[in-house]
């Protein structure tokens, strides 16, 4: 007798099993996809989109070959050696003719007196004074302004014709193009925002420090107080979240400032003389002291969180087997919560690094941060595609922390709560 082939199983619609569970397990997949797509849709809009623009933003360059695109045309082919010609100047003259129109020459001169000072004022004196102007265009655009006359005004024009430019991250290095196109430094006095990038990051490392000095035997007596003192305690950590920061930060210049709080106490006990007082605020040591007060919680939580989970018998058997008590510590209990130092530390330092209003309000000229120069290119000197390099680059290092980080320890082993 042949054997016969297995009849496959079926559903009572008569559809083959494994048919059916693909389709139930395609169907889960849709739901737990719909579910999710909110999110993912917040996601995309409040947080990929704005990054996607602000790098776009600062390599983007359309001002040139938008406005002055028929003086772009003409500059081709132009030899860079001597001035072009009279259709290039032309060109000019009808570009500024028809953006005096439309009174769209604001953009273009800002940009260009980014790159040269005064060209802002050349390009508007230019525009008012078109009405007049008879051909030949060269000698008379020349006579309006002499900058019109420089070699490097064409070289600057024909360079910045292009739509994607670096210009905006030489800028935030302290660096920037020469006529020629070579990278050199940017003038002594223009220097400012590598100072900056390096004291944001030494200073947010120091109250990384401060926050950790501070954090740690606060959280130790956390986790080792009774649960209704350590509870009590954990109110008093939690309160400045309850706090506006804007509050927080202005209690601390009323503190620390030399007819503060603080002062008239060291003057009342004698430590200090009433004209010596000591000046805390507007510089490094009120952004220090402020904003280490106000990340300090930020260190504690993941701290707690993982000092509570050590057993107390380690320790006592630790010192059961004749360990002193530093030692104990050192060998048994500090290994056991680099998670929670490790997650405190790479939380505190990222939020410090992109802080901005407790530096602003008493950081002073010495104790802002670069994020403060974001602010003033965003809304002072307008200059968006400098403010979205400067913010690229702290983005950038950032990443390379976070990388860093996790090559050494691993993000694997934090540990929040």
């Amino acid at each position: 007798m042949s054997d016969s082939p297995a009849t496959p199983l079926t559903t009572a619609d008569g559809v083959p099993l494994k048919v059916s569970l693909r389709r139930a397990v395609r169907r889960s997949k849709i739901k737990a996809f719909l579910l999710v797509s909110p999110l993912l849709l917040f996601l995309v809009v409040a947080f990929v989109m704005p990054i996607f623009e602000m790098l776009w933003r600062s390599v983007d360059n359309p001002e040139v070959s938008t406005h002055l695109s028929r003086t772009v045309e003409a500059l081709e082919g132009w030899d860079r050696e001597s001035l072009p010609g009279e259709e290039v100047f032309a060109a000019l003259a009808e570009d500024l003719r028809e953006g005096q129109q439309a009174r769209n020459l604001g953009l273009l001169s800002s940009r260009l007196n980014y790159e040269k000072s005064g060209m802002r004022s050349t390009i508007t004196r230019t525009a008012r004074g078109l009405g007049a102007l008879e051909p030949p265009y060269r000698e008379a655009l020349i006579e309006l302004n002499d900058t019109w006359g420089e070699l490097d005004t064409w070289k600057l024009i024909q360079r910045e014709a292009s739509p994607l430019t670096i210009s905006y991250y030489l800028a935030a290095v302290d660096r920037q193009l020469t006529p020629d196109g070579e990278i050199v430094r940017a003038p002594e006095s223009q220097r400012l925002h590598v100072t900056l990038f390096w004291r944001t990051l030494w200073m947010s490392l120091v109250i990384t420090g401060l926050t950790l000095l501070l954090g740690y035997p606060v959280a130790f007596l956390l986790a080792s107080l009774p649960l209704r003192y350590s509870n009590l305690l954990m109110i008093l950590v939690l309160l400045p979240f309850w706090t506006s920061l804007l509050v927080r930060t202005t209690t601390w210049i009323a503190i620390l400032q030399s007819q503060g709080v603080l002062n008239d106490l060291m003057v009342a006990v004698g430590v200090v003389a009433d004209d010596a007082r000591w000046q805390m605020i507007h510089n490094k040591t009120g952004t220090i002291v402020a904003m280490t007060h106000i990340l300090l919680p930020f260190m504690i939580l993941p701290l707690y969180s993982v000092m509570k989970t050590i057993p107390p018998s380690y320790m006592r058997a630790a010192r059961s087997l004749g360990g002193r008590p530093f030692l104990c510590f050192r060998r048994v209990y500090f290994p056991l919560t680099i998670p929670g130092i490790a997650a405190g530390g790479i939380l505190v330092f990222i939020l410090s690094i992109g802080y901005y209003i407790t530096p602003a309000l008493v950081g002073g000229q010495s104790g802002r941060f670069i994020t403060n120069y974001i602010a003033y290119h965003m809304q002072t000197s307008l200059n968006w595609g400098l403010a979205a390099a400067i913010a690229s680059i702290l983005l950038f290092v950032v990443v390379v922390f976070y990388l860093v980080f996790n090559r050494l320890i691993g993000v694997d082993k934090v540990k929040l709560g």
